[in-house]
């Protein structure tokens, strides 16, 4: 089941983002040779009636494309130049190019709002439901009921920012966590999490505090549960690859599509709604991904768009295309390497 669910989260991704690129390639009088999901030899493909595009199924459930007429350097004649991708305005490149993540992101928001509709929320203030008797929280002074606002003196505002915060920090010296208790009194306290090592030998950090769990239901507290979420999300996307670049957090830290795997069977453990929230999660991260202007995401290709329709130049197709390839092989070579990580953390 594990592996069916795997499929079908990529899946749903995948096709959501490129049916974006898709409908605005077909909206713009884009000429579309395949829409394709997945990579490898084909499972199967079809073609419908007055439309030039095969529509096809591959193997490997990782990834997807729309190829299109004009999108790379081509002189296919049997194409009108009218429809060809580099002929259309800036504009409309770009929209087509970025409708994929667009898409991603309101697919996230859909599920995170449909989740809580269904299911309910929680509160996403950072709120103490829960603290351990004999936790390094507790005998710091932080209780029940307590509201935290601040981390080392950086605000906080939903339990998202307190994790990732409280993540990033050097978990072996003292937290300076700033609580306003059920009397609105506001102090400062000194936590020095215990250092936990699970049966494989690996180092995690405990503080012995969780969310109020309390449900609230409703179309208003799910739609405000799901705007929150989402912009958390997207801000701790952020950080996260701020923290990459500045060492905060390694490469290895990073999952791949063995660590998704993973993630995915512990995910169902938690039954529909943990799946819903991994669908709404990866989603919202893959759109911000594609957002990042490097060789092989859709943001590099705005970028260009963006610097041509400024300089009303083309980029050298050449320096492009060689700019591009180095990406790519960066971008296999990392997922080598993590793929490579993922499958010893199994062991």
């Amino acid at each position: 089941m594990t592996l069916i669910y795997f499929i079908l989260i990529l899946g749903i991704i995948v096709f959501i983002h490129e049916l974006g690129h898709f409908l605005w390639a077909k909206k713009n009088h884009v000429y579309c040779y395949e829409f394709s999901l997945g990579f490898g030899p084909k499972l199967f493909s079809f073609n419908r009636k007055n439309d030039e595009t095969l529509y096809c199924v591959r193997i490997f459930p990782i990834g997807g494309y729309v190829a299109m007429a004009g999108e790379e350097v081509d002189d296919d004649k049997k194409v009108p130049n009218d429809k060809k991708l580099y002929n259309k305005k800036w504009y409309q490149k770009l929209i087509i190019t970025l409708a994929g993540v667009l898409n991603n992101f309101i697919l996230g928001f859909l599920v995170l709002f449909i989740m809580a509709l269904c299911y309910g929320s929680t509160t996403t203030k950072p709120l103490i439901g829960v603290v351990g008797k004999d936790s390094a929280s507790y005998k710091a002074g932080i209780r029940k009921g307590d509201v935290i606002v601040k981390i080392n003196d950086k605000k906080v505002k939903t339990w998202d920012d307190v994790i990732l915060d409280l993540t990033l920090a050097n978990n072996s010296k003292k937290q300076k966590i700033t609580i306003t208790d059920k009397s609105g009194n506001k102090k400062d306290v000194y936590v020095k999490p215990t250092k936990v090592k699970d049966k494989k030998g690996n180092t995690s950090y405990s503080y012995g505090i969780g969310l109020d769990s309390t449900k609230k239901r409703g179309i208003v507290h799910s739609f405000k549960y799901a705007t929150v979420k989402f912009e958390s999300i997207f801000k701790s996307m952020i950080i996260t690859f701020k923290a990459l670049f500045t060492g905060k957090i390694g490469v290895s830290s990073l999952s791949g599509p063995v660590g998704i795997y993973s993630i995915v069977g512990q995910q169902s453990k938690a039954g529909l709604a943990g799946l819903l929230y991994l669908l709404a999660y990866l989603s919202i991260n893959v759109g911000f991904i594609n957002l990042v202007p490097f060789p092989a995401f859709d943001g590099y290709r705005a970028l260009i768009i963006i610097i041509e329709a400024i300089t009303g130049k083309k980029v050298n197709a050449k320096v492009d295309a060689i700019v591009n390839n180095i990406g790519l092989f960066l971008l296999f070579a990392l997922m080598i390497f993590i793929t490579i990580k993922d499958i010893l953390k199994l062991f």
